[in-house]
């Protein structure tokens, strides 16, 4: 791990969640699920563990970043000398595959960006077979295949086991990357159009939001705190994951470094002590009816 715990921001889709650090890179991911394998996992060891960075060129740390109000939609900002940019990342709660977007935005100026897109299945210990398809770039390992898209198509090529890319935005003008899980003996998934996504995305987390009834001091850090909860359910089924994360040591050097992406009972009863508090009665009800 090269960025502290605090530097990374969660998204998710209700099924399985990703990590984002300060510097772009995608360095925590499960697909498709919460307790599935990780295809990201840099923050367990380095880039050859599996990652994924969009940046301007030889940037290093964004300028800043918030959630859009109410949502778990990440939006990331880079002041560069030559322009300023966004970069928008969100998991839209999924129909069949899981999906995630990373939207460009040319805020001001013009900005050279660059992608490094370096997937490693198994927690970074096999490196998946490449190949394009109708213009997508396919990664196959066993039974695990990641499509790669963009809107417009950005050129792509390989370089050190990677999938790389440069382009530029200009004030005004938007890339969107896709990155998709469909098992690998299936046909290509169907293509999902990321604007819309994302207005739905928005939608439904401020949808969510609304329904809190705290009104009390620090509202704002309070539904923080309740959308990250709710971030961590598992909506098939209702449960509830403890954390996204496995092998993260409480302390440097500590042995308490366990696999945290599973319900128990008793971090469960607080989270769904806090939600209830809130007014979130369906998240309870769906957790019972899944535990018994």
């Amino acid at each position: 791990m090269t960025q502290r715990i605090d530097d990374y921001a969660l998204i998710g889709d209700l099924q399985t969640a990703a990590l984002v650090g300060r510097d772009g890179s995608v360095d925590w991911l499960c697909l498709p699920r919460f307790d599935s394998a990780a295809c990201f996992a840099s923050i367990l060891g380095d880039e050859e563990n599996g990652h994924w960075r969009i940046a301007p060129k030889g940037a290093t740390s964004c300028t800043s970043r918030r959630y859009a109000d109410g949502t778990l939609v990440l939006e990331t900002f880079w002041e560069t000398r030559t322009g300023t940019v966004k970069v928008v990342d969100f998991m839209p709660q999924r129909d069949t595959a899981p999906d995630l977007m990373r939207i460009v935005e040319g805020v001001s100026g013009s900005v050279e960006m660059s992608s490094v897109l370096r997937l490693r299945f198994d927690y970074g210990s096999v490196v998946p077979w490449m190949r394009r398809s109708d213009g997508h770039r396919v990664a196959v390992a066993g039974p695990d295949a990641v499509w790669l898209r963009s809107e417009p198509p950005v050129k792509t090529w390989g370089q050190q086991f990677s999938t790389c890319s440069a382009f530029t935005v200009e004030a005004g003008e938007k890339v969107a990357f896709v990155l998709t899980w469909h098992p690998s003996h299936e046909p290509r998934p169907d293509l999902v159009d990321p604007y819309e996504s994302l207005e739905h995305s928005l939608a439904d987390w401020r949808e969510w939001s609304d329904r809190c009834t705290y009104r009390g001091p620090y509202r704002d850090v309070v539904l923080r705190s309740l959308i990250t909860l709710k971030a961590l359910t598992y909506a098939p089924t209702g449960g509830i994951m403890a954390a996204p994360t496995t092998s993260l040591p409480e302390e440097i050097g500590g042995v308490r470094n366990w696999d945290y992406r599973a319900c128990w009972l008793r971090d469960s009863s607080l989270t769904l002590g806090a939600l209830l508090a809130a007014g979130y009665v369906d998240e309870a009800r769906a957790w019972r009816d899944w535990l018994l």
